[in-house]
């Protein structure tokens, strides 16, 4: 597999879903490859594709329609902050393989709103304009930040529809690999799907960041308030400490 095309040329090859459950199909870079092959691989990975397979061809609509994205997008030599996320967005046209990312042009989340919300009020940054850039985190990821869900896919109108079906082996090795790097990261875990993975992470080299997941349910309540949370002051603080600013801030 080689990288994602260009992003001029990005949109002329990418669906609004999955078409079809082919890991070839799917590109990461090179980095990030082993680890991809191995769980394709595995007992998990061939049953994973088994499901994937049964629900395409019983007509399910499955997103996003290149659920590897992230791992095209962000080398882990080039990572810096690691971001996760529960599964997919799970509305038509939402769910662009980036967790709490949205394609611009569409309206944002509620999670990814208060996600801007926070990054208001911790840096000052203003919400982007709309439609474009809009949601979408891709210039993020092509700065260092992982934006991982624990489950790559899911269908239109079930959220967690593909939890538990193999895509947490694959994104737990992930992790895995990303705490064992040479490069000390940072690593928000937003809501309780996210700090279950606290456990693959090596928090004496990297700093790890916990608060309730940015949704409306739960982004004010205890006992760690996603709205007040200030980890992108922390992140930011962190990785001028370590590596100096990024391009763009």
């Amino acid at each position: 597999m080689t990288s994602e095309p260009a992003e001029a040329d990005f949109g002329a090859v990418l669906a609004d879903r999955l078409l079809q459950a082919d890991p070839a199909q799917w590109p990461v870079a090179p980095g990030w490859q082993p680890v991809v092959d191995d769980f394709f691989a595995s007992a998990a990975g061939v049953r994973l594709l088994g499901f994937l397979r049964e629900r395409l061809a019983a007509g399910a609509t499955v997103f996003p329609p290149q659920p590897l994205r992230a791992l095209s997008l962000t080398p882990p030599e080039s990572m810096r902050v690691v971001i996760l996320g529960q599964d997919p967005y799970h509305g038509l046209g939402q769910a662009e393989g980036l967790a709490f990312s949205v394609a611009s042009g569409v309206p944002l989340p509620p999670s990814l709103r208060n996600i801007f919300k926070e990054l208001q009020r911790d840096l000052g940054t203003p919400f982007p304009a709309f439609p474009s850039p809009g949601g979408s985190l891709v210039r993020w990821a092509r700065q260092g930040v992982l934006l991982l869900n624990t489950c790559l896919t899911v269908e239109e109108g079930q959220p967690a529809s593909h939890s538990g079906r193999g895509w947490e082996a694959l994104t737990d090795a992930v992790i895995r690999q990303a705490s064992a790097g040479g490069q000390p990261l940072v690593f928000m875990l937003w809501g309780s799907h996210a700090q279950g993975k606290r456990a693959l992470i090596d928090s004496s080299r990297h700093l790890v960041l916990t608060a309730n997941h940015p949704s409306p349910l739960s982004a004010l309540r205890p006992p760690v308030p996603f709205i007040g949370c200030g980890h992108f002051s922390q992140a930011r603080a962190w990785r001028e400490q370590h590596f100096g600013p990024l391009a763009g801030d």
